[in-house]
């Protein structure tokens, strides 16, 4: 054989190699992710030719069918359909054979297309014997009663905006609501048509119906982010009626930070106890009393209460929430002193998911120890026997039991200041609003208005976060938020939460 095919004859013979090495990566590397991928139509198409499994809730002692199926004569055999598909859409996602899925549809796939390991035995069976396959079932920790209160207090209003609830002592979510939300129904028809209306409409949307600002949005906490650093202080050896400064404002940079009432804490030109500077949200108290403490003890203790953390599931993924720029080392680094200034307040780089400061609140209820969040009550087989259930999975302990207690007495303080005596219907509420500054020019801005509480404060029974994105400058959480909390709050003891 002659040079000139020698060449040519390695060459083919690379580029076959270069082929099977490249289909093997394919097949069998990358099979299992674009399997999985939810824009893969191919497996959509299978999953349609086997009963999906259905989402549920449970609700003073009745289940309530957040998602099912409905046969079909076309060729896609079953209809996702949605049970008040706005309500819940922030759970339970969509499912779509142009669009793939979202929310828990994606997060838990596996097991209501049926393919999860779990239910290899039933697979088999259904083999054997004959039957149609079917998906497995998931029930959720959502309690209706305050998801509905949360989300028609939201809707009455018009307002954008999120409320996620927690039990602190067990990490359940009870309600995560979202607005604006969208109906998942025309997502999950079979009109092709139909689906891309609905897509088109929700994403050109500028009030983004889809985004679940429950977990995947983050805020400037504003004062509720005292909470936080309250709580450091507490750790490092104060309690709650050491001193702080009561002063009307302090110099940070080349501007002034100031107390809402632009003038001293309670009216005094000198100091205040750190349960009264809370209780009034005073300022320069709180910047001053981050500054004392330090950037490295304030980012401890953030972390301890989850912020920073790049890998919660609930199943679904949630936003990293920050009290420094983001960088490769995390987002835990406070830059400077008048950086250090302002995260005191919860302003400058801060930013939390309303998931984050639910977390922060139930873990100061739960006695000082940080529950996972999680959605997911049980799995379910297709005949609702249980396949598994809720592990509650304590992620460590943010700070001691008296000093957590401590910091409810403070919260009981601070929701005496906008309800008056702190009781709701004779429920004593731990809580503490925040009115978070956004924008270039904040002053002429709206706010985002904070509720954080939970109740009640002797024996806690729900943690609950809300987040109002308002139209008004003149807003504050006090005034937009609250009321929506305690609705939600009220709802659900009412249900005997």
């Amino acid at each position: 054989m002659n040079t000139p095919l020698r060449r040519v004859g390695l060459a083919m013979l690379g580029m076959i190699v270069l082929l099977l090495a490249n289909a093997t990566y394919i097949q069998i590397i990358k099979a299992d992710d674009y399997r999985k991928d939810p824009r893969n139509q191919r497996v959509l198409l299978e999953e349609y030719s086997r009963e999906r499994g259905k989402i549920l809730a449970r609700g003073d002692g009745q289940v309530q069918v957040l998602a099912t199926v409905q046969p079909t004569n076309d060729r896609l055999r079953y209809l996702r359909q949605y049970t008040n598909g706005p309500l819940y859409a922030p759970v339970t996602g969509f499912y779509s054979v142009r669009y793939g899925a979202g929310g828990l549809e994606r997060a838990e796939d596996e097991i209501l297309n049926g393919s999860d390991d779990r239910l290899f035995v039933r697979r088999l069976s259904d083999l054997i014997t004959g039957r149609d396959p079917r998906g497995g079932n998931i029930e959720l920790t959502v309690n209706p009663a305050a998801q509905t209160a949360a989300y028609q207090a939201l809707e009455k209003e018009g307002f954008a905006g999120s409320v996620v609830a927690l039990n602190p002592k067990t990490g359940e979510i009870l309600a995560m609501v979202s607005t604006p939300s969208y109906d998942p129904n025309p997502l999950s028809a079979h009109d092709g048509a139909a689906q891309q209306q609905a897509w088109t409409e929700y994403n050109n949307d500028k009030r983004k119906p889809m985004l679940n600002r429950a977990i995947a949005e983050t805020y400037a906490p504003g004062s509720t982010f005292k909470l936080v650093v309250a709580a450091a202080a507490l750790e490092d050896g104060k309690n709650k009626d050491d001193q702080v400064t009561a002063t009307d404002k302090i110099v940070v940079g080349n501007s002034e930070l100031r107390n809402f009432n632009r003038g001293f804490c309670a009216g005094s030109p000198n100091t205040v106890s750190m349960e009264t500077a809370l209780s009034l949200s005073c300022n320069t108290a709180f910047a001053q009393l981050a500054h004392d403490l330090g950037a490295d003890k304030l980012a401890a203790q953030a972390a301890k209460f989850g912020i920073g953390e790049s890998d919660l599931t609930i199943p679904m993924a949630v936003a990293q929430s920050c009290i420094g720029p983001r960088a490769d080392n995390g987002c835990l680094a406070i830059s400077d002193a008048n950086a250090l200034y302002q995260s005191g307040i919860g302003q400058r780089d801060v930013r939390l998911s309303p998931l984050q400061n639910a977390q922060i609140v139930a873990a100061i209820a739960n006695g000082g120890e940080r529950l996972k969040p999680q959605l997911v009550k049980s799995v379910l087989a297709p005949d609702l026997s249980e396949i598994a259930k809720l592990d509650e999975d304590s992620l460590g302990r943010v700070m001691s039991r008296g000093n957590a207690e401590q910091l409810r007495d403070m919260m009981i303080q601070s929701e005496a200041k906008t309800a008056g005596d702190g009781k709701t219907n004779g429920l004593t509420i731990a809580s503490k609003t925040g009115t978070a500054e956004t924008g270039n020019d904040p002053k002429n801005t709206p706010p985002f208005a904070w509720y954080v509480a939970f109740a009640p404060a002797d024996d806690p029974k729900i943690a609950i976060a809300v987040v109002v994105e308002s139209q008004d400058v003149a807003a504050t959480g006090g005034k937009l938020s609250a009321s929506i909390g305690r609705a939600a709050i009220n709802a659900f003891l009412a249900g005997g939460g």
